[in-house]
């Protein structure tokens, strides 16, 4: 009886071991499917952007089309131009450059650090004087911005903002520099400079047509002739690790699908 027991007890612990192989053995299996799923995510081609401020709207609507379109990640840092020239200047790992003015691509190509032939004008940019609505003050042209109800205006630094520039450029030409010298405060670049109107710390601002929000704000848009042209180029960097499909993205920038975003964020595209 006992030897029975004993054969019995042997037989139910060998098949106990089985099944514990069994489980882990379907663990193992029922856990692959998310490894290869996370494999492939990491494996997907990348690209990180370098941007003007003025795109962030346009270019974050593109880059998911982008991302659809070619089955990649695109990765997006905005800020100032002239941040971005420096930083790449500096070996800041992008794979391509959207400035908000041609100039720079030009600085950074006579440095040989952007692929000549990738160069291309994608968009002429425009900009307006911006008011909050509902705040009782606003101004539609150049000389509304003497009105002694307004007494901050916010313009993006002419040193390091394209926008910032052509801000100054159309006060200048209004004439209108010595008086509204006292009432100006610089944003850092273009988004800050509308962050300053939204948050209160400024009566109007000068931005970009990108910006303009018809929900939020009054725009007025500043006629072209009284600043430089807002001639905005890009170009793929000559360290990038993903060439072709760094030249896909500016290619799709100035494609169809590209330039219906750009027009629907107030960029007007080079052959208009």
């Amino acid at each position: 009886m006992k030897k029975n027991f004993l054969i019995l007890f042997l037989i139910l612990s060998i098949m106990s071991l089985f099944g514990c192989n069994t489980k882990e053995n379907i663990a193992s299996k029922t856990d692959s499917p998310n490894e290869s799923a996370d494999s492939i995510t990491q494996e997907k081609s990348a690209l990180t952007i370098a941007a003007a401020a003025s795109l962030t709207e346009a270019f974050i609507e593109i880059g998911a089309a982008f991302e659809a379109s070619k089955n990649c990640r695109v990765t997006f840092s905005f800020a100032s131009t002239a941040t971005l020239s420096e930083q790449i200047t500096n070996g800041a790992p992008f794979d391509v450059f959207a400035a908000a003015n041609e100039s720079a691509i030009t600085g950074l190509d006579e440095k040989g650090l952007i692929l000549s032939d990738t160069r291309q004008i994608y968009a002429i940019g425009r900009i307006g004087i911006a008011s909050y609505k509902g705040r009782g003050v606003e101004a539609t042209t150049m000389d509304g911005l003497k009105d002694p109800n307004i007494k901050i205006i916010a313009i993006a630094s002419p040193e390091h903002a394209p926008y910032g520039l052509a801000a100054k450029q159309a006060i200048e030409t209004a004439e209108l520099w010595d008086i509204l010298e006292p009432k100006i405060v610089f944003g850092k670049n273009i988004a800050e400079t509308l962050s300053y109107l939204m948050t209160g710390n400024a009566d109007v601002a000068i931005i970009a047509l990108s910006q303009k929000d018809e929900l939020t704000l009054n725009y007025s848009i500043i006629d072209s002739d009284m600043h430089a042209p807002l001639t905005q180029a890009m170009a793929v960097l000559s360290d990038t690790d993903n060439e072709e499909l760094a030249k896909s993205f500016v290619a799709f920038v100035n494609g169809p699908k590209g330039k219906e975003i750009m027009h629907q964020y107030g960029f007007v595209t080079p052959e208009e």
